[in-house]
């Protein structure tokens, strides 16, 4: 198993789209994959149809990739800190 540094933390918002409950409860506990993305936590709301994601990556290039995969566009994406420890 590779092991990574303690990357930054990225926050990025999408569209739930056609992505459901199960989708993200299965997302969450996805190990590290290929680009070294790790999902922290996914913040959502079906009402409003918006997803926060918050990830741990090397790079923003890599959260958007990671998205691309599952065929998900990002709104936006920003490297952000935490209070909490990691």
């Amino acid at each position: 198993m590779k092991v990574y540094p303690i990357l930054p933390i990225f926050l990025d918002v999408h569209s739930i789209g056609t992505l459901t409950e199960a989708n993200l409860l299965k997302e969450q506990n996805v190990p590290r994959d290929q680009l070294g993305v790790k999902t922290v936590n996914i913040l959502y709301s079906l009402e409003v149809g918006s997803i926060y994601c918050i990830l741990d990556a090397p790079n923003k290039e890599a959260v958007e990739t990671h998205h691309d995969k599952i065929g998900v566009k990002c709104d936006w994406i920003m490297e952000v800190k935490t209070t909490q420890k990691m």
